[in-house]
């Protein structure tokens, strides 16, 4: 089973300059409670289900595998609205790493998430000047509860 090591940040606009060509992403949350988080994903013309462990760290347990898109999309169909969520994501690179940025739409219209993957949880982090703050612990960050529009405190860009 893959180990998923991820660090998530609040972005500021700024960040938006760097961001060539994205993918547009819709997210629906099949089922998510304390321990499981099950989502099926559209991402450009790939289907994926996606299941997450719960969060030990900045580290988790992940399975992810492509699905047929009828499939896909039948079962994004299926997700009530109040458990999806749009946005684009974008890759950008900074001193020597992959960064995935993630601007928003919709209701979280504004939000901007950008992680990073690590090898280990000690892995130093040169952070980009268009990093706001760490919200890696922060439960009202990850997807499945920003899901269906339930956007956090903004923070002052």
């Amino acid at each position: 089973m893959a180990v998923e090591i991820e660090r998530k940040f609040i972005a500021a606009p700024a960040v938006l300059a760097h961001c060539r060509s994205g993918t547009p992403m819709i997210q629906g949350y099949i089922y998510t409670d304390d321990a499981n988080t099950i989502r099926v994903r559209q991402a450009g013309q790939h289907m994926l289900v996606t299941w997450k462990s719960p969060r030990r760290g900045a580290s988790r347990d992940e399975i992810e595998f492509a699905i047929p898109p009828a499939d896909g999309a039948m079962l994004l169909a299926r997700v009530p609205a109040d458990r999806r969520l749009e946005k684009t994501r974008f890759r950008v690179d900074h001193a020597g790493a992959a960064w995935e940025v993630d601007v928003f739409g919709g209701a979280l219209a504004g939000l901007i998430l950008a992680e990073i993957e690590l090898e280990r949880e000690d892995q130093p982090v040169i952070l980009p000047p268009w990093v706001q703050r760490e919200v890696t612990n922060d439960a009202r960050y990850r997807n499945s509860r920003l899901a269906g529009g339930a956007m956090p405190e903004r923070t002052a860009a």
